[in-house]
């Protein structure tokens, strides 16, 4: 990923292998510009091109593939991250819908219209002109959200600025899953957090993010040890235990499940195709 210079806006290019897009995403409008993906969140796939743009209104783990264009050229995609109190701004300036309807899931895909896509043509224009950034930024974003507000996935771009829907209350509970994941989940705690009975909060908790709230702290614990691993070097028994596994049999097994290879063996690849020449060696050595 990119920083543009824009604020919240950035961008990904080139080819990037399965897994290797395993993360934690943000809350983002995400549009293609080249190429296409599949975005996997516990057991639903979306797919999407240039002429969808993706929408994700909580953090979700999320598993996700790119190919290049039938062209040949790469993989190229923008991001704005959310803001709730930008989305909350704009949406304190607007008319109140007659009928407000409510979201059903965390993340979907819609068509890309013709001034959806011309508000992201002028906010990338600002690449090329940094010094008109802070000036017109905050406007092209504010346009760009409102023409997703206008969209099928208007609802839960709302929802993110209504702390008392239920994916505003779903996002308390998934904020506390990621804070203490290495601790024992306790449903009815995540449920009293959210103010829902037990049953209404897996019910919610399920569509928001297409997974129940033990996978999801399992997904986030296995991106933690993943990090342990490849960055802090630690051992696959340490980044079992410290992410909250009683039994690294278990972790490492569910590990390979999820990233396809072996938790030493995964790390050992990242580190070969992003460690310089020569710089493995002197760390295997200290």
């Amino acid at each position: 990923m990119t920083q543009t210079g824009i604020p919240r806006v950035a961008m990904v290019q080139g080819k990037i292998p399965e897994h290797e897009l395993s993360a934690v995403y943000d809350p983002m409008v995400n549009l293609i510009l080249q190429g296409s993906k599949s975005m996997t969140v516990g057991d639903r796939t979306l797919h999407y091109c240039p002429a969808n743009y993706f929408v994700m209104s909580v953090d979700l783990p999320a598993v996700g593939t790119v190919w290049p264009a039938a062209t040949g050229e790469p993989y190229l995609a923008v991001a704005l991250t959310l803001e709730p109190t930008v989305v909350a701004g704009l949406i304190a300036d607007l008319p109140k819908p007659a009928r407000t309807e409510k979201a059903d899931s965390g993340f979907s895909v819609a068509a890309v219209t013709p001034d959806l896509m011309d508000a992201w043509v002028r906010m990338l224009r600002l690449m090329e002109r940094p010094a008109d950034i802070a000036a017109l930024a905050p406007a092209y974003e504010r346009e760009i959200l409102y023409r997703v507000l206008q969209g099928p996935q208007g609802a839960m771009l709302r929802d993110i600025a209504a702390p008392d829907s239920a994916i505003g209350r779903i996002s308390l509970a998934i904020q506390s899953i990621r804070r203490d994941f290495a601790q024992p989940l306790r449903v009815e705690d995540l449920a009293r957090t959210a103010a829902m009975s037990s049953s209404a909060f897996h019910r919610h908790f399920k569509a928001v993010t297409a997974m129940s709230p033990m996978q999801y702290q399992k997904r986030i614990r296995l991106l933690q040890a993943r990090t342990l691993l490849v960055v802090g070097g630690q051992s696959v028994t340490r980044a079992a235990f410290e992410v909250g596994y009683e039994s690294p049999t278990q972790f490492s097994r569910e590990y390979a499940r999820a990233f396809g290879l072996a938790p030493r063996r995964d790390a050992q690849q990242i580190m070969a195709k992003y460690t310089p020449p020569g710089e493995g060696e002197a760390r295997r050595s200290t």
